[in-house]
């Protein structure tokens, strides 16, 4: 380690989060490879080695012949500052090399209050931040991830956008660029390729944008690049790379746990949901490969807690012979099965009595909405009979903890859908008075709201978004509506979620914003002890840009600044999708007896247009 560092580490909080040196890295020799990426989390490192896609993507071109990818998170304040002092430029972890000296910088966009962590990051390194300025001796700078749907306002900064799942994409990118010379090619040459040649990739500098006004009136491709690029998928995940090994975290992260990827997509068709659309068509892997997955990642971690993952677990059509797979292990090496993601409307005692041998944690249901009226609306598909039956078997199982998920702001939501949240947690209350036994200890009922966010892609995507004063009050008439002592209330900061709306329907004219709040200090804006709304709302006014602009309702016939990418999901779904909303018109989920697919495209993108739900 370079002295420099070394002494570093004694003056910053956690150094483990800088040091490398993880059980598990992929080492290689640099003189064996031709092509270097680092792979970039936009945020720290304990959230960072906490992300599975990360995690796959790590393995995925560590896998490629002649490649190797390192990784590199943001520093917390107090290193990035000590790193300026000393001039110490951003490095990767496994090598400690500069990240100036990678042929590749690979960002993951997970969260629009990280896109000043990029700025960070790319000025540590030393790299110019603005894609056009960047000369032929710098990385290529690339990012994914779920942002990457509307990444319009971080589109000066990036050379390459890649859309959708990239496990099979980014080795393709690679191999390409090995062919082209790699860093022998001219760069723009090999954009173009890239553009004209591989699917699902986005090259924000081969399209013009005309704008009047609020509006964006014109998206122009040019060189060849196509008019709308359409996502990637990975069709057999059970064949697909997903990592059993991989660096195992040398001090304490959110998520220090083993995981399995159930399948992607989602057969719901929530109408707030982003994920929900944008990562259909439903996929699934077999009972039997994810048994494998889980019992050697936790062989090799040494976690102590294993989680099933997806958008709706027990929508899951092998739950049942996957915990039969799985439950013997964990209960004879006192593992913690963690089953996120249950949807009340499919919970069943069976499902209970199959993980009640294990260590209990909290289950989480996501009503979404307190009345059953608003439900519909945003076709959640679950009543409150089906809620709270699904509480009283988790109970009588022995449980005594349930978190509750809903949002505040929907199209169309009153007051009274709003204290219809209380209600709703009071009578949780009630069934476990009637359903736990004497001997169980005491019932905490956690209800947690986040604010909505009309999200590119999904039916709301034309809705306006409430402004921060009326979010601030819709908390306060649920926060007076929470009587009983066992409901806590947790809810997200309308400030935050006020400009995750803007950047999330936001179009190009946003990036002078970002730099300008970056330089005026803001940095981590996702931590509450880092966010500094009071500089955001001074880099708005310092570039003549009023953010409500982006937060008003859309045409419906409007060209909207994320046209340029194809989710699979069309936009006449969407839009039938919308007006069902306004009439209160349930959508039916993907395998119902009666009414099964909607239509809304995703399949198309399958090789022989067929999914197996």
């Amino acid at each position: 380690m370079d002295r420099k560092l070394q002494k570093i580490l004694r003056r910053v909080q956690k150094p483990a989060r800088y040091a490398g040196g993880e059980y598990g890295a992929t080492i290689k020799d640099k003189n064996e490879v031709n092509t270097r990426v680092a792979f970039c989390f936009p945020d720290t490192y304990e959230v960072g080695m906490s992300n599975l896609g990360v995690r796959i993507l790590y393995a995925a071109l560590n896998e490629t012949e002649g490649v190797w990818c390192e990784r590199a998170y943001t520093p917390w304040p107090d290193m990035e500052a000590e790193m300026r002092k000393e001039q110490v430029p951003l490095y990767a972890l496994e090598s400690g090399d500069p990240l100036g000296a990678f042929d590749f910088l690979a960002f993951s966009l997970q969260y629009e209050m990280s896109y000043t962590n990029v700025l960070t990051m790319l000025d540590l390194a030393g790299i110019p931040m603005l894609a056009s300025e960047r000369s032929a001796d710098d990385p290529i700078v690339i990012c994914g991830g779920p942002c990457t749907y509307n990444a319009e306002p971080m589109a000066d900064y990036f050379d390459l956008m890649s859309i959708g799942e990239g496990e099979e994409a980014l080795p393709e990118l690679m191999r390409l660029y090995q062919k082209m010379g790699g860093k022998k090619a001219d760069k723009q040459t090999f954009l173009k390729a890239v553009a004209t040649e591989l699917k699902g990739f986005y090259v924000p500098s081969l399209y013009d944008y005309e704008y009047d006004g609020a509006k964006t009136v014109a998206i122009m491709p040019k060189e060849g690049a196509p008019e709308r690029v359409t996502k990637r998928i990975v069709e057999d995940l059970d064949n697909a790379i997903y990592p059993t090994t991989y660096p195992v975290p040398s001090t304490e992260v959110i998520h220090d746990r083993a995981v399995i990827e159930l399948f992607r997509g989602c057969i719901r068709g929530c109408r707030f949901c982003q994920a929900g659309h944008t990562y259909r068509p439903i996929r699934e892997k077999s009972p039997e490969t994810l048994a494998r997955q889980a019992v050697e990642q936790l062989k090799f971690s040494g976690c102590e807690e294993l989680a099933m993952t997806s958008l709706s677990t027990s929508d899951y059509s092998g739950l049942r012979p996957l915990c039969d797979d799985l439950l013997a292990y964990c209960d004879k090496h006192k593992i913690n099965l963690s089953v996120p993601s249950l949807r009340a409307d499919s919970f069943s005692t069976e499902l209970s009595e199959r993980i009640s041998g294990v260590r209990k944690s909290s289950i989480t249901f996501a009503p979404e909405a307190g009345s059953q009226r608003l439900r519909d609306v945003i076709n959640k598909n679950i009543t409150e009979e089906e809620l709270l039956n699904a509480c009283g078997q988790m109970f009588s199982h022995g449980w005594s903890s349930v978190k509750l998920y809903f949002m505040l702001g929907l199209p169309t939501e009153t007051d009274d859908d709003i204290r219809a949240i209380a209600e709703l947690a009071d009578s949780v209350v009630h069934c476990w008075r009637t359903h736990a036994s004497n001997k169980q200890k005491g019932l905490r009922v956690t209800v947690s709201t986040s604010l909505f966010i009309p999200k590119p892609f999904t039916p709301f995507q034309w809705e306006p978004m409430c402004s921060m004063d009326e979010l601030a009050r819709k908390v306060s008439v649920l926060r007076s509506a929470i009587k009983a002592k066992a409901v806590v209330y947790h809810y997200h900061d309308p400030k935050t979620s006020f400009l995750e709306g803007v950047f999330a329907r936001g179009d190009r004219r946003l990036a002078p914003v970002i730099y300008e709040a970056w330089k005026n200090g803001c940095r981590l804006d996702g931590w509450d002890e880092q966010f500094k709304f009071d500089a955001w709302m001074l880099a708005f006014e310092t570039c003549g840009i009023d953010p409500q602009d982006y937060l008003r309702e859309r045409g419906l016939d409007e060209l909207l600044p994320w046209h340029v990418i194809d989710c699979g999901v069309t936009d006449a779904y969407l839009k039938r999708s919308l007006a069902d909303a306004h009439e209160g018109k349930i959508t039916p989920d993907c395998r119902a007896a009666e009414g099964g697919c909607s239509g809304c495209g995703a399949l198309r993108l399958l090789n022989g247009g067929k999914c197996d739900v």
